[in-house]
């Protein structure tokens, strides 16, 4: 009896298979082959799906009774396959009037990109792994006119310039709440896991008069992944010959409908000294990170928003001389750049159970630096907190309203003279309320023609009213050629807590003169994008041209004393000037974007006579282009990506009228060339080498850092005034400066790395 239970059991299990099947294969742009990820797969009944992984792979079972899969994604017309082998290649059509982005940034509404009267750059996840790096910071340098710049040559510190502004003027949000710091240009780019990013979008121009200060400049904002859309598991690797390593890991959990989870670690670890320039200092600074995200949604009654993300980062960073150990910390025996950091983020919004669409955001996070700068110390806190109620609200069929009120409350405190109390003495941290109010009409004038006003008003009791108004206008000449203009201003409210390496090092003494006022710019910036549609592809174009004037800008000055940062509103103003080009092109298996930008960045000051004399910004290049080159070998899962930039001329820092180094840096660029693999199921291999051309800033220079070997200026002689003077073992009359630099340090790389991803809905294999 046992015996014919167990043969009838076994052969209902053989039944059962028998009765289902497993299919594969890939979803892809028809015309050019491009992987669509994130396409939904589903049997003819609807209650079976699975979500295409990022190269566009997906592997489902079925009951044999299936004749064809449903396949839609968003921006592709929905198909019917007739499923006639167990490995397919389903190619969609793209759907020209869904194949716009939904973007936030531009009016801090959801629309269509080609919709929103303000230009939004939009770049997704694959648009990055044609160059992976291990951080958002880095793989900006394919955007056109946006340049992360270093600006140390010990610890590489760095800041993310937009249109030749240097980082204080740009804002960086996490899915569209502002990450309120002046270091978050830095590390509001670190630690969040590639695979849990769905796209970024920019802004290039003033947005304060919805976002509020640091706004001056620009805005990035990095969009996370919806818990429910984003992979169940996804892993990536990738090292380098540099013996730099990078993880990823991010998973998706859901909790019986009432929530969907998305948890993510990043580490980044890099601990071998490497000095090929032979100057006894490390080419790239050493760093250990670690980063945890988590995000959270919430499902409510109708479709009613809901979501909490936290994100926690520690890093240890050293940069300094080979034989530098932690028992050398702030001494003046061997010279050392040990950071370490500790931050955390809340960030949450709720929108209010009421008929009206009320949104409450907010976030808070803390900031804990410590850090030696050779024998120098600087420890810094600082917390924020931020809260913003917004209200949206459709008036007939020619308004839609989005009014605000917001609050931001900053503490700061530090060990320089940025918190010292009067004269200097005793100690006085920074507690800053800011409150404002904003409100926005976008006004639909007819079919072809979109205004948008919004007038923002600030109060800060250092400074008193601050109002910034903005004014948009688009108009579509057809659905494939938009134009348009918009006009704003913005500002910056005084905050030094930024991380300028020069003013931390020890090298310099900061000095701030006068009562600083806050920043003001004005901006007018004119767009026109034109779409093309061609029987094997498309191509987008898209022209830019732009004039922002600075007020009260406040400039670090390094050339009045070599020894000292003098912190000062310009007396006269800045301007930044110029036009781009963005071409966007896909012709069946080639794919390619290109960019240039020609700009003029430069102030305007009296000088003792009482004249007026003008003068480029240093740091900043008068053109650049980027590009992209991708090609999809047939479906063989083979493709090959190169990527780079190039840079005109930036006049540079120099410590006295004998400084040997190039005053003017030459025309550089860094090239990239990387070949990926889809293999079986969903991995993925990548490698290729950074750097084709090995280029350093070493290039045509005696050396990269003044007085490498004197870093604590011993043997430095000086005059009365403190000014240094030559001598036969200091002939150019230098002191140690480690801030002469415009390019990584670091050469030609080799890298290899993998992804893994499990893309399935709940239930489905």
């Amino acid at each position: 009896m046992n015996f014919l239970f167990f043969f009838m059991a076994l052969l209902a299990v053989q039944l059962l298979a028998a009765q289902s099947r497993w299919i594969a294969g890939r979803v892809v742009q028809k015309g050019n082959s491009t992987a669509i990820p994130m396409a939904t797969i589903a049997c003819e009944n609807g209650k079976l799906s699975v979500l295409s992984g990022p190269s566009g792979q997906f592997r489902i079972q079925l009951p044999d009774t299936t004749a064809q899969l449903i396949v839609s994604a968003v921006g592709y017309k929905n198909i019917a396959v007739p499923i006639n082998s167990d490995s397919l290649i389903i190619e969609l059509q793209p759907n020209l009037r869904e194949m716009d982005e939904v973007v936030i940034t531009g009016t801090m509404r959801a629309v269509q990109r080609s919709a929103s009267p303000v230009p939004v750059e939009v770049y997704n996840q694959s648009f990055f792994r044609k160059n992976p790096t291990p951080s958002i910071f880095e793989s900006l340098q394919l955007v056109n006119g946006v340049r992360p710049q270093l600006n140390c040559n010990v610890c590489n510190t760095g800041d993310i310039h937009i249109n030749g502004l240097e980082g204080p003027y740009t804002m960086v949000l996490i899915d569209g709440m502002p990450i309120v710091s002046s270091l978050a240009s830095v590390y509001g780019l670190q630690g969040i896991p590639n695979a849990l990013v769905e796209r970024i979008e920019i802004v290039k121009g003033p947005a304060s008069s919805l976002y509020g200060s640091e706004a001056i400049g620009g805005l990035i904002n990095v969009i996370t992944r919806q818990p429910g859309k984003a992979p169940l598991i996804s892993f990536e690797y990738s090292g380098s010959s540099w013996r730099e390593h990078n993880f990823d890991l991010g998973m998706r959990l859901a909790n019986r409908r009432k929530s969907q989870t998305l948890l993510g670690v990043n580490y980044f670890n890099f601990t071998h000294r490497y000095d090929k320039n032979l100057d006894n200092f490390t080419d790239v600074t050493l760093q250990n990170r670690v980063s945890l995200f988590g995000k959270t949604s919430f499902t409510r009654k109708f479709s009613r928003l809901a979501a909490l993300a936290m994100r926690f980062i520690a890093e240890d960073r050293f940069g300094g001389e080979m034989q530098w150990t932690r028992e050398f910390r702030a001494t003046d025996s061997v010279y050392g750049e040990q950071i370490s950091t500790t931050r955390g983020e809340l960030i949450g919004n709720y929108q209010l159970p009421l008929i009206e669409k009320i949104n409450f955001l907010f976030s808070a996070n803390f900031h804990r630096q410590r850090s030696a700068y050779g024998k120098n110390l600087f420890n810094a806190d600082q917390r924020i907190g931020f809260a913003e109620f917004t209200w949206e609200k459709k008036m007939g069929d020619e308004h839609q309203l989005l009014s605000g009120i917001v609050g931001r409350y900053t503490a700061y405190d530090d060990n320089t003279p940025a918190t010292a109390g009067p004269n200097g003495s005793g100690n006085r941290p920074d507690n800053i309320f800011l409150p404002g109010i904003f409100l926005q009409d976008e006004i639909t004038l007819n079919k072809r023609h979109l205004l948008l006003t919004g007038l923002r008003y600030d109060y800060d009791k250092r400074h008193g009213n601050i109002f910034t108004p903005r004014v948009a206008w688009k108009w579509s000449f057809s659905d494939m050629d938009y134009l348009r203009i918009n006009a704003g201003s913005g500002f910056r409210v005084v905050n030094l807590f930024t991380e300028d390496h020069a003013a931390l090092t020890g090298a310099r003494k900061v000095e701030i003169k006068g009562n600083l006022k806050p920043e003001k710019s004005y901006n007018l910036n004119i767009n026109y994008t034109r779409k093309l549609i061609f029987s094997k592809g498309y191509m987008n174009v898209e022209a830019s041209g732009w004039y922002t004037y600075f007020s009260n800008r406040i400039l670090p000055d390094y050339q009045t004393d070599p020894d000292k940062i003098i912190y000062a509103n310009l007396d006269g103003f800045a301007r930044s000037v110029g036009t781009s080009l963005n071409v966007e092109a896909a012709f069946k298996r080639l794919r390619f974007t290109a960019g240039f930008t020609l700009q003029d960045v430069s102030l305007a000051t009296k000088n003792k006579s009482g004249e007026t004399e003008r003068y480029r910004q240093l740091l900043t290049e008068q053109w650049s282009g980027t590009w992209t080159l991708s090609y999809t070998v047939g479906n063989s899962g083979w493709s090959a990506d190169y990527t780079g930039n190039i840079y005109g001329p930036m006049l540079l820092p120099l410590v006295s009228n004998l400084d040997p180094r190039s005053p003017v840096s030459p025309v550089w660029t860094i090239q990239n060339l990387q070949l990926t693999k889809k293999g079986k199921g969903m991995w993925e291999w990548f490698g290729g080498v950074k750097n084709l051309l090995n280029f350093t800033p070493l290039a045509n220079n005696p050396f990269i850092i003044a007085r490498a070997h004197d870093p604590f200026d011993k043997q430095v002689v000086r005059d009365s005034n403190g000014q240094v003077i030559p001598t036969t073992e200091n002939p150019y009359a230098l002191s140690f400066d480690p801030n002469y630099v415009y390019a990584p340090n670091q050469g030609r790389k080799f890298f290899i790395g993998f992804r893994y991803a499990i893309n399935r809905k709940a239930g489905v294999e």
